[in-house]
């Protein structure tokens, strides 16, 4: 288990748009860029195998980096034949990006400071606000909607961090939204924020057509 005192002061940074990772849970990675294949191997030889997701931030800027990213402990790993790597990552803690380091490196790298999300590092978190029955009524008529398809044997068995973060993560929805997402202070407001996306979506966005 990683310590507050083990959280390195630099990280490589990895800008995947649309990919979320959250504290205690796991990303399943596809790496073929030579940049990021390069990543993964400086990673691995470090003893934390940390690298920072992080959103590029919507605009004409197109390579300007969210001020908030999560990084991620590279927990699985398995090479193709042809060179690629297969790789998870699992959620440690979330970071706030102070400045992208200068100088050459074929993949971006920063500072950071983890002082905010002390709590990312504690226990399970629990959402004592969470009506069972009536989010997953919300959640099955989304997911008829987008016309997604789940294990929902499994989300109905999930415990609440799980249940709430893992659909955080995989719901469709843009980057924006999913950096809101990562940015809840707690577990009860990520929830929130995720019924309100999803109500959003079941009444056509901002057309406001009911698509129930």
């Amino acid at each position: 288990m990683i310590k507050a005192a083990d959280l390195p002061h630099t990280l490589p940074l990895f800008p995947l748009p649309g990919a979320l990772l959250l504290p205690r849970a796991r990303l399943p990675l596809h790496i073929f860029e030579p940049r990021y294949l390069q990543m993964v191997e400086d990673m691995m030889k470090t003893p934390q195998r940390l690298v920072g997701l992080i959103q590029l931030r919507e605009g004409p800027a197109g390579d300007r980096l969210q001020a908030i990213g999560c990084a991620g402990r590279l927990t699985g790993f398995s090479e193709t034949e042809d060179g690629r790597y297969m790789i998870t990552l699992t959620g440690i803690s979330r970071f706030r990006l102070m400045a992208e380091e200068e100088g050459f490196h074929p993949y971006r790298r920063g500072q950071v400071d983890w002082s905010s999300f002390g709590r990312d590092l504690g226990s399970v978190e629990h959402d004592p606000g969470l009506d069972r029955d009536v989010f997953m009524d919300r959640l099955s008529r989304y997911f008829e909607t987008m016309e997604l398809s789940t294990d929902w044997s499994s989300l109905k068995e999930a415990d609440e961090e799980l249940l709430i973060n893992s659909l955080s993560m995989l719901c469709p929805f843009p980057s924006e939204d999913k950096q809101a997402l990562l940015e809840a202070p707690s577990l009860s407001t990520r929830r929130e924020t995720l019924v309100t996306l999803i109500e959003f979506a079941l009444r056509g966005g901002p057309n406001g057509d009911i698509l129930q």
